[in-house]
């Protein structure tokens, strides 16, 4: 059995749509996603003899992603307010639970299956993915941010200048959301 080699621009080029498609779900704007995964691809070729293969080659450009999109989004702080963009869902969050905290009988989640089986199922990964172009700008950001790009809450409230109760809150009803459409698309 052979394997083939590829060279360097080759598997950098095979992880660009990977690339724009997460940067397009975390920075919400296709000009600026591009720009920055072309910034990611210059910087992945430049450097390319300093990988030293600690890591898998994907997770080392996706990690120069994720610093180049994190750059962008503190020059962005800058000159954008930070807009919360969940307050009119304070009663569709409040309708979900009982007066003690318990959730309300129709509103319960429901199982999915198997985790290990639904994780390697891509029909969920699709309807996951719709899910999350579907939540509004500021609570996939803090999303992505935490759940994806793997940043602390301390990180995520440095970049976006939200509190950390903010945060928290934005990540809780993220989840919710993300369940329920995910429950309506995957389950349904």
């Amino acid at each position: 059995m052979t394997t083939a080699t590829h060279s360097p621009d080759e598997h950098i080029a095979a992880l660009r749509p990977k690339l724009v498609a997460f940067a397009r779900l975390q920075l919400r704007d296709n000009a600026a996603a591009e720009d920055t995964v072309q910034d990611t691809l210059v910087t992945a070729l430049e450097k390319h003899d300093t990988f030293g293969g600690r890591s898998a080659f994907e997770t080392w450009v996706f990690g120069i992603l994720k610093n180049k999109m994190l750059e962008r989004l503190r020059q962005q702080g800058r000159y954008v307010a930070w807009q919360s963009d969940d307050q009119s869902d304070e009663d569709a969050l409040d309708s979900l639970f009982q007066d003690n905290g318990r959730w309300q009988a129709t509103t319960r989640p429901k199982p999915w299956g198997e985790p290990d089986q639904v994780l390697e199922n891509k029909a969920f990964w699709k309807v996951l993915d719709t899910c999350l172009i579907a939540l509004p700008d500021n609570t996939a950001r803090v999303f992505t941010m935490r759940e994806l790009m793997g940043l602390s809450t301390p990180e995520i409230c440095e970049v976006l200048e939200i509190t950390e109760a903010n945060c928290w809150v934005i990540l809780h009803r993220a989840r919710l959301k993300l369940r329920h459409c995910i429950e309506k698309g995957w389950l349904a």
